[in-house]
This record gives structure tokens, C-alpha cells and sequence, in this order.
């Protein structure tokens, strides 16, 4: 259990503590700074400690956003500060300082009714334990409260108006206003955050635990791929109906998370992968569904999960490479600022970029009415022509832009290109080629488009060395150019690209679905690295990347396999080589997400 100091004078009919212990603190009486010292010392340090001023006046939910966030080590609002297990040392130093600066010194009723000697114009304690913790630079989280209430009140009457204020807002009804996203989708705002922040509460009282949702999300998902894959009209229509409940439950894990502050390690593995893995399974339910009807649309289904991936990996790019860019100005951004500022066209510019709520309920309504090929057809052209105004966007924003990237934001680059031992060996032998990162990168992925439509059996496999020779010479130098971030993107189109276009031309049965599943297991692993390196948290391991042979060198041996194979077995090396690195890349990120200490970033995820 947690344990929460509470220092300063008592007020009579302070809830205080009470409040304290509904948040699951148990509570301790300082008599003055070197008894809250000594009950700090002896507080277990494993678990969460608080200082709180007995004197604080404020909402329940203010005292649960600053002293129950499992994200920050150390936290504080007015009256109160609370320290992890990782901020427990800051705290311990800034506290030892007050004491022997003589403090603060605290009125606490002693056994008999006696009152102790104390010095009555002093600030709070937790108050000047984080001005010293300011002062020593350690990084305190303050949430923001908007119109919560959290004081110290000095005098009577101060306490009074504090109270008055406190009974003027309805804690419960900005608590579950807040569990919504500030910035979210048209359907999403309009369609399905107005009840699902209900179900998020009812989920918070009977004890479910926003992975429990998440869960729930993922099999309703599932359920809906499996009544598409049945191929029949009921089916489809149940399908559209349990991919939109899917979609409810998505959004209520995230607020039942912001709702109850349950920010997890696990749930931020599950909430950034399930995404994807929800709407790509639906992506191959709808594909058997139609096969079931004669109708072989697995081509579209893997084109649109490569177009999905690589607009996704634009996205991911372009802010790793300009986030924490200096001097990062830009007259485009600042146009679209000002866009943002005229209210209609906020949402028009939000729904144009087809975010996942409007997705998905495109594909939810297309499914249910018409037939999976024109569902793919839509969904295709919706998501090519957002990807063209985002992309578009953002290479203006690249011209424009008078930004010097740092050394971080090069090696993201880097990390999200996925390069393995093979494009680091030519990068290292061959001589140097002229021209900067993103125009190699583009000659390479041009040379083996080419190859890739000659005609001529090995052409391919010359075209994906020519791709891996130039991909080395792409990251030889840092990925700092105007145009360095489209880099890890041209290496995925690349890659998927290639293995959609030879399965295509294999013109057998089963290569397309076994391409679907080989780009999936990839994909997640471009996912995994984009998560890891969100959360602050480094690529995923060398050993990894050169175990599945980083993009280039998969590219060649799909080249080398589709060249030296009848049709037949190349269908049958597909499904192997996608099983491999499904179990290699699955087994690790799972380790890592469940047991490396990642963080805890559960719900935030991707808008589109």
C-alpha cells in the first residue's frame, strides 16, 4: 500500500484523510518536518510515498491526478507531492534539506488535546519540498487541473471561498470529461466518444482494467474477420456491426484508462499493437470471405495493409525527424495553424486524412451493403488520397522548414530505415556514390521497381542487390537532409512492395495470402521499432534486426527464391519465411514489452 505524510495543522472536518485513504494511501501524522523525515525513511521504498498539508482544500479527482499516476516518478499539485520508487531519492534529498534549514514546522493535535509548538506563518511543507526539488532539477510532473480545485488555505476565510469552489464544480462530471482526447476524430468525437466515456466509467466501478478492454476490443475484432471470412450477406453485415463495436471498445480502454489512471507496461505493448492487428486480420477476413464467392481480392487486401503501413511510417518519419529539430519554423506549419484556428476547418482537414474512426466505419458500412472488392476499391482510394495530402503537407512543410535536426532524430531515422548486415557491408566496401541519402534511397527503390516489371527471371534479384548496395550508401552519413525522412519510407514500399508483386506474378493459389502473412510479420516489426522509439526506449536489439535480416536483405531472398523456385514452392517459402520471423519478432517484442521496463504510455497511440 502506498503511504501519504500529512504534515501542517489539522482542520476540523477535513475530509483529507479520508480522501487519502479511498485512493489507497495509508496515512501517517507528521508532527513537524523531522517526523514527516523519519516517516519518509521509514515508508517501504518500493511503494509510492505522498506529502500532503493537512490544510488542503481541493477536489478528490485534483489529489488522484497528482498523487496516483503510475507515469511520472515524481508529481505535485498545490498542498501535495508524491514520489515512485524512481523519484524516491530526489524526494528524500529535498525533505533532508528542509529539515536542516529548520523547516517547516507543523500544528498537530498531541494525546491529551495539547497542541505542540509550531511557527504559524510558514508555507506548506509539500510546497517547499518541490521548490527544492525544482532547484535541483528533477523533473516534477503537474498535471493540469483546469477548473479542479487544489489550495492551501492560509485563514478561515480563504478556506471557506476554497470550499465554496470546490462544491461549484462537479468533480465526477470533469473526470469524465477529461478521459475523452482533447484532439480526436469527427466520428469519434461525435459518433462514439459521447457514450463510450459511460461504458469507460461502468467498466472503472466494476473493477476491469483497461488490458481487460483492450482484450476485448481484439477478440470482437477477430470475430468480426471470422463472420466476413464466412463469405455470406448475414455474415458481412454482422461483420460491419462487431468491427464498429470493436472500435467502441478501442476508445474505451484509452478512457477508462485517462478515467481511473491505469497506465500499465503491458497495456502500452497491447494499445499500440492492437490496433494494426485488429484491422489487418479484418483485412485477410475479408479477402477469404470473398474467395468464398469466387472473387480472389487478396491482392487488394495486401495492398492496402502496404498502403496503410507505409502512410503510417510517413507519419512516424516526419515527426521523429523534426520534434526536437532547433530553429524547426516553417511558414507552411504556420498556415496550418491557422487553419486550425477556423473551426470548420478543422474537422474537414481531421476526416480528409481518413483517421481510424472514419476508416473503420467506411469499411464497417461498405462491408455490410456491398461486396469485399468494392470495400478494398474505397478503402484504397480513400487512403491513397490521404496519403498524398499528408505526404504532400509535410514535403512542403521540408522545403519551407529552417530546421537543424539533431543527432537523436538522425538515428531514429536510421533505426526506423531497419537496415541489416547486408546494406552495412556494401555501405562499407562499395566507393562512395554522389548525392545525399533520400536520392540514393530513391535510385535503389527506382532501379528495383524497374527489375521488378522486366520480365527477364533474374532481373529482380540484380535489382534488390542494386536496392541493398544503395541502401548502405543511404545510411552512411546521418539522415539530417530536408528530405532524409522519406528514407524509411521508400524502404518500405520497397520491401512490401516487392514481395505483393512476385507473389502476384506467381499466379498460384495460396502466394498472395502467403505474401499477406509474410508482410504482416514485417510490419509488426516496423510498428514494434516505431513503439520502442515513442516511448524513449531505444531500436529493438542488433541481434534482431540481422537474425530477420533487416528490409534489403529480406528483399533479396525473396528475389533469390522467386528466381530460383517453380511457383509452387515459392508459395510454400513464403509461408515459411513469414512464419519465422512472425515467432522471432513476436517472441522478443513480447519480452520486452511485458518485462524490460518499457514505459508506460498506454493510450495516446495513432489518430489515423
Amino acid at each position: 500500500m502506498s503511504t501519504a505524510i500529512l504534515t501542517g495543522q489539522p482542520v476540523p472536518g477535513s475530509s483529507i484523510e479520508g480522501d487519502l485513504r479511498s485512493l489507497g494511501f495509508d496515512v501517517r501524522i507528521a508532527a513537524d518536518t523531522a517526523d514527516a523525515e523519519t516517516l519518509l525513511a521509514q515508508a517501504p521504498g518500493d511503494q509510492r510515498v505522498a506529502v500532503v498539508d493537512a490544510r488542503f482544500v481541493g477536489h478528490l479527482h485534483a489529489l488522484r491526478l497528482g498523487l496516483t499516476d503510475p507515469r511520472f516518478p515524481l508529481a505535485a499539485i498545490p498542498g501535495a507531492v508524491t514520489a515512485q520508487p524512481a523519484g524516491r531519492q530526489a524526494l528524500t534529498r529535498a525533505m533532508a534539506r528542509e529539515n536542516s534549514a529548520g523547516g517547516v514546522t507543523a500544528h498537530v493535535g498531541a494525546p491529551g488535546g495539547t497542541q505542540l509548538s509550531v511557527r504559524e506563518d510558514v508555507d506548506s511543507l509539500a510546497d517547499h519540498i518541490v521548490t527544492a526539488l525544482d532547484s535541483d532539477g528533477a523533473d516534477v510532473h503537474r498535471p493540469e487541473l483546469g477548473s479542479l480545485v487544489a489550495a492551501v488555505p492560509a485563514d478561515p476565510q480563504s478556506r471557506n471561498e476554497a470550499r465554496q469552489a470546490v462544491a461549484n464544480v462537479d468533480d465526477e462530471a470533469v473526470r469524465l470529461k477529461s478521459a475523452v482526447k482533447s484532439r480526436d476524430g469527427f466520428f469519434t468525437t461525435f459518433f462514439i466518444s459521447p457514450y463510450s466515456r459511460y461504458i469507460a466509467r461502468w467498466c472503472a466501478r466494476r473493477g476491469l482494467t483497461p488490458n481487460q478492454v483492450t482484450t476485448a476490443s481484439l477478440l470482437t475484432a477477430l470475430i468480426a474477420a471470422g463472420c466476413a471470412a464466412t463469405g455470406t450477406r448475414i455474415g458481412f453485415v454482422a461483420a460491419g456491426v462487431l468491427l464498429i463495436a470493436s472500435f467502441v471498445l478501442d476508445c474505451t480502454d484509452g478512457q477508462l484508462a485517462r478515467y481511473s489512471l491505469q497506465y500499465s507496461t503491458l497495456g502500452a505493448w497491447l494499445d499500440a499493437t492492437f490496433d494494426r492487428a485488429k484491422e489487418y486480420a479484418y483485412y485477410a477476413g475479408l479477402a477469404l470471405g470473398a474467395a468464398r464467392g469466387g472473387d480472389d481480392v487478396w491482392a487488394l487486401a495486401l495492398g492496402a495493409m502496404i498502403l496503410q503501413t507505409c502512410r503510417h511510417v510517413v507519419d512516424f518519419s516526419f515527426n521523429e525527424a523534426n520534434h526536437d529539430a532547433t530553429a524547426n519554423t516553417s511558414p507552411t506549419a504556420a498556415l496550418s495553424d491557422k487553419l486550425d484556428s477556423v473551426g470548420w476547418t478543422v474537422w474537414v482537414r481531421r476526416m480528409i486524412v481518413l483517421p481510424i474512426g472514419e476508416r473503420w466505419a467506411m469499411i464497417a458500412v461498405l462491408t455490410a451493403v456491398t461486396t469485399p472488392r468494392i470495400t478494398f476499391y474505397v478503402l484504397l482510394v480513400g487512403c491513397a488520397f490521404a496519403a498524398t495530402y499528408t505526404t504532400a503537407g509535410r514535403v512542403l512543410r521540408s522545403l519551407t522548414r529552417k530546421a537543424r535536426r539533431t543527432d537523436r532524430a538522425a538515428q531514429a531515422l536510421a533505426d526506423l530505415a531497419d537496415s541489416g548486415p547486408l546494406a552495412s557491408f556494401l555501405g562499407r566496401v562499395t566507393p562512395r556514390r554522389l548525392g545525399g541519402p533520400f536520392l540514393i534511397a530513391l535510385v535503389g527503390t527506382a532501379v528495383l521497381a524497374v527489375s521488378l516489371f522486366s520480365g527477364v527471371i533474374w532481373a529482380p534479384v540484380v535489382g534488390a542487390l542494386v536496392y541493398a548496395n544503395t541502401a548502405g550508401q543511404a545510411l552512411y552519413r546521418p539522415l539530417k537532409g530536408t528530405f532524409d525522412w522519406l528514407v524509411p519510407p521508400l524502404f518500405r514500399f520497397a520491401e512490401y512492395g516487392t514481395v505483393l508483386v512476385l507473389a502476384a506474378k506467381a499466379a498460384v493459389n495460396g502466394a498472395l495470402p502467403a505474401a499477406f502473412g509474410l508482410v504482416a510479420a514485417v510490419a509488426y516489426h516496423h510498428y514494434d521499432t516505431v513503439y520502442r522509439i515513442r516511448g524513449n526506449a531505444g531500436a529493438p536489439p542488433a541481434w534482431l534486426v540481422r537474425a530477420i535480416g533487416g528490409h534489403e536483405g529480406r528483399t533479396l531472398l525473396v528475389t533469390v527464391l522467386a528466381a530460383g523456385l517453380t511457383a509452387s514452392q515459392f508459395k510454400v517459402a513464403l509461408a515459411v519465411l513469414a512464419v519465422a520471423v512472425a515467432l522471432v519478432v513476436l517472441v522478443e517484442s513480447i519480452r520486452f514489452w511485458v518485462s524490460a521496463g518499457a514505459p508506460a504510455v498506454h493510450d495516446e497511440g495513432e489518430p489515423a
